[in-house]
């Protein structure tokens, strides 16, 4: 099986990934996952797949498992990987229209990851088109809550991951044509300050501040930053009424490291900062951490025979970790030969000018169906 003779169409592609895309999914809104799951598995109902819906938990959107028809069903095969939720609210799409110019499309979502995971389900329907049969059982797991740090998944995707050889993981492809063979560790923090209430008029020297306290502590945070483990605040609540001295104050912080021992430092000096200074409390709590991914052999094979399909198409595929965490994490980390960063070319993920490179659809899309053809 060449992928090359597999008759790839980037605007068909780009017809059916717009569906998607405006079809919104932020990570919060259960309902609007759930939507986009229901999408994604009619499309792969339609194309011969068993679906499966896992119901969702602590507030977030379910998740789907579909396996694709195959005489060795039920034996250990390829896992393919992805999150449907995004970072970006309902109402995005009327900033961030769906919209072409040469060889860019936006749209919310398309680039992190829903481009990725649409060439997924492409390059098997090339393949069941082509009546090929892949050496290995198919299975693809479609989550909801990849973008706070997979809270209420980790459990489902480390169980499929450990009955399958493979871990395929379409992610946002590097900017250089590369894919990722490593992530870094990172760890999430809620921060917590309580302060003492009092009339912001009549009687401001009785009360003490949480959100100057808060205020403070963001400062002490960012300036932990060093080269070997980063710290950054990225949401901040408090107080109810200006006329107030505010009683509380909330917010999240994030750490990344390229080594789970200086992950580990940096989780140490996060938690050391809880005190309380001038009667008011600051509190720090540790949430959801992603295991440091390090290539291990099983990877890096895995990794040559991307790099042999690349080739074969006419392109160079580079490796490396990554910053930034993926689901990936979790199956790199367990031992399970794991590639990431598998998906679409693009930029700007996370803002109003999200997009892909339109040729890296029917690229990557070929790369997807060369591994699925000889993986064994």
């Amino acid at each position: 099986m060449n992928p090359a003779n597999l008759p790839f169409d980037s605007e068909a592609m780009l017809e059916g990934l717009r569906t998607w895309v405006e079809c919104e999914s932020p990570t919060w809104d259960a309902n609007a996952v759930n939507r986009m799951l229901d999408i994604a598995a009619r499309d792969m109902a339609i194309m011969g797949a068993t679906i499966e819906r896992i119901a969702g938990r602590q507030g977030f959107g379910g998740v789907i498992r579909a396996r694709f028809p195959h005489p060795k069903q039920g034996e250990p095969g390829i896992l393919i990987a992805g999150h449907m939720d995004t970072v970006h609210p309902i109402g995005t799409i009327e900033k961030l229209k769906w919209r072409r110019e040469g060889n860019k499309c936006y749209g919310p979502g398309i680039y992190d990851m829903k481009g990725g995971n649409y060439l997924s389900l492409e390059a098997i329907r090339q393949l069941a088109r082509a009546s090929f049969t892949t050496p290995l059982p198919i299975t693809v797991l479609f989550t909801p809550d990849e973008e706070v740090g997979t809270p209420s998944t980790r459990d489902i995707i480390e169980a499929e991951a450990a009955r399958n050889k493979y871990v395929l993981v379409p992610e946002p492809g590097r900017a250089d044509n590369g894919v990722t063979t490593g992530r870094y560790a990172i760890a999430r923090f809620n921060l917590e300050a309580t302060g003492r209430p009092s009339h912001a008029g009549a009687t401001l020297s009785s009360g003490r501040s949480a959100i100057r306290e808060m205020a403070r502590q963001i400062l002490a945070i960012d300036a932990m930053t060093t080269e070997d483990c980063t710290f950054s605040v990225g949401v901040v609540h408090g107080g109810q009424w200006v006329n107030c001295v505010a009683t509380a104050a909330t917010g999240e912080a994030l750490s990344m490291a390229k080594r789970q021992a200086d992950l580990d430092r940096g989780v140490e000096r996060m938690l050391a900062l809880s005190g309380t200074t001038n009667d008011v409390t600051f509190k720090v709590t540790r949430g959801v951490t992603r295991p440091v991914w390090e290539p291990d052999a099983g990877t890096m094979a895995l990794y040559e025979k991307a790099r042999g399909i690349a080739k074969s198409l006419g392109a160079e595929l580079p490796h490396a970790s990554s910053g930034g965490g993926s689901d990936g994490n979790f199956t790199g980390a367990m031992g399970i030969p794991t590639l990431d960063g598998l998906g679409v070319r693009g930029g700007n993920g996370h803002t109003l000018e999200e997009f892909i490179e339109v040729d890296s659809l029917v690229e990557r899309g070929r790369l997807m169906a060369g591994l699925l053809a000889t993986l064994e």
